[in-house]
């Protein structure tokens, strides 16, 4: 991914711009264009373009400001305030999500593509780990660590994703940290039930990603979907709360 800094180098690099800047065609050497890229990040430069921000689209145009609601400062990069967690915690409790699934992913800035936030893939990744930790509680629940090993490894009756789409709703951006969370609702037959998922950004404030699922009961030692008995079904049934 390049950096959101060197974004304007294309439109830095028409002829019509150079010109614009007083750079003759006869300059434009490798050696020049060298020292022209250099340029994007001397500060003392026209051509300097601030870390953060796009260059121009054309001369004429001032750099466009990345989208950022605050500028960045140590407690952004350091974490999240303990009353901002409280806080983003409680909303999902009281939206039924089950505390057992919640995953803090903290965002890097390598999360981020060309267009300059978090690119839509990585949220997949996200709810697989809120949806694990989940999992893992399951296991516990039903008979302790060596249960939950066992679901880990895919051995015995245990959990095998059937379907999973995303929903965005707010783009999000370096410096972060998301809240993600599971919660089992419908149960639609014996094999199976809905697992929704949120992502809430801290920064935000705000729900920025929502994800459907269903989940399926597996016997990987038969390679098939399974009723896993009544106390399983108790267990998830125990966690809704709809």
């Amino acid at each position: 991914m390049l950096f959101s800094r060197f974004r304007g180098i294309n439109a830095a690099l028409h002829p019509n711009y150079l010109g614009r800047r007083n750079y003759s065609s006869s300059s434009r050497s490798p050696s020049s264009i060298q020292s022209l890229q250099a340029a994007f990040q001397d500060p003392t430069s026209p051509f300097y373009i601030q870390p953060g921000t796009q260059g121009p689209v054309s001369a004429d145009a001032p750099p466009s400001p990345a989208p950022r609601s605050h500028s960045i400062n140590e407690s952004d990069v350091s974490g999240p305030d303990p009353s901002t967690v409280d806080i983003a915690r409680k909303k999902l409790i009281d939206l039924g999500y089950d505390p057992t699934s919640f995953w803090e992913q903290k965002i890097t800035w390598g999360f981020h593509d060309a267009l300059q936030h978090v690119n839509n893939v990585h949220y997949f990744s996200f709810f697989e780990s809120s949806r694990i930790q989940w999992m893992i509680s399951i296991g516990n629940e039903l008979g302790g660590p060596a249960k939950a090993e066992s679901m880990l490894k895919a051995k015995g009756v245990g959990f095998i994703l059937k379907y999973l789409d995303c929903k965005y709703r707010r783009p999000v951006t370096y410096p972060d940290t998301l809240l993600i969370a599971h919660k089992p609702s419908r149960v639609s037959s014996r094999t199976e039930f809905k697992l929704p998922a949120t992502a809430y950004s801290y920064a935000q404030s705000a729900i920025v990603a929502e994800s459907d699922s269903v989940t399926v009961w597996y016997d990987y030692d038969k390679l098939r979907k399974c009723d896993p008995g009544d106390e399983a079904w108790a267990v998830i049934k125990g966690r809704i709360r709809e």
